[in-house]
């Protein structure tokens, strides 16, 4: 019986983002976040659920990445859609042009896939990221769909930079630049810098932005870990 409870939570991580798609159609992108933000506590439930109970399976494994695909490469991608669908364009560009902008959000699950099949055959990802993790992304998108309705121009302007953050964070997610974990392996500060810097830049983004602080949070996290990357080179 309990070899099957980290699977079952693998398939409420997966539920979770079909939940999150169906609300990502009708714009109520507070709900995706919600729905989202459930998915991730599904997806950390099923690893540590495996390694409690002593049950970690091939198949475990393979249905994660499968469930993620969903929750953390669907469900942000059709919230992003559904924000370029209600934008405006510059009015240049044919109107056929202009009806399949929105679908460059399926780049997002494309190169979310592409990712998570490297994580699982990537050995050198224990304690730490190389490459923006999915959940990342996720978070960032689905916050930054929340930003995006909340009464500012969805002009020319919005959409290209919408399609400049698709572009940017796609390749991320494959790139070969480490990522540090969110993990605290001590109580004591030293060794968990980075993880205290953002849990405090992360309380000052929620307080001031709400939900939409989130993605300030995600830039934060790539510009720290990208930063310390640097200076471990030299």
């Amino acid at each position: 019986m309990r070899k099957h409870i980290p699977n079952t939570l693998t398939l409420l991580n997966l539920v979770s983002g079909c939940i999150a798609t169906i609300h990502a159609f009708d714009n109520s992108f507070f709900y995706v976040v919600i729905w989202v933000l459930v998915a991730a506590v599904f997806d950390f439930l099923d690893g540590f659920a495996a390694r409690i109970l002593h049950v970690p399976s091939p198949i475990g494994k393979e249905l994660d990445s499968l469930a993620d695909v969903v929750s953390f490469g669907v469900a942000p991608a059709m919230a992003v859609f559904s924000l370029l669908r209600s934008s405006h364009y510059p009015g240049f560009l044919p109107p056929a042009v202009e009806a399949y902008i929105p679908y460059l959000a399926f780049i997002i699950p494309a190169f979310s896939a592409l990712r998570l099949a490297k994580f699982n055959l990537d050995e050198r990802q224990t304690s730490s990221f190389i490459g923006l993790p999915t959940p990342a992304n996720a978070l960032f998108w689905i916050s930054y769909c929340c930003f995006g309705m909340q009464g500012i121009a969805l002009n020319s302007s919005f959409v290209g930079i919408t399609l400049g953050f698709i572009l940017v964070l796609s390749l991320l997610l494959v790139s070969e630049i480490p990522m540090f974990s969110l993990k605290i392996k001590t109580f004591g500060f030293k060794g968990n810098e980075k993880q205290a810097l953002l849990i405090a830049i992360a309380i000052v983004f929620l307080s001031l932005w709400g939900v939409a602080g989130i993605a300030g949070v995600i830039l934060v996290y790539i510009g720290i870990s990208i930063v310390s990357a640097l200076l471990g080179k030299r």
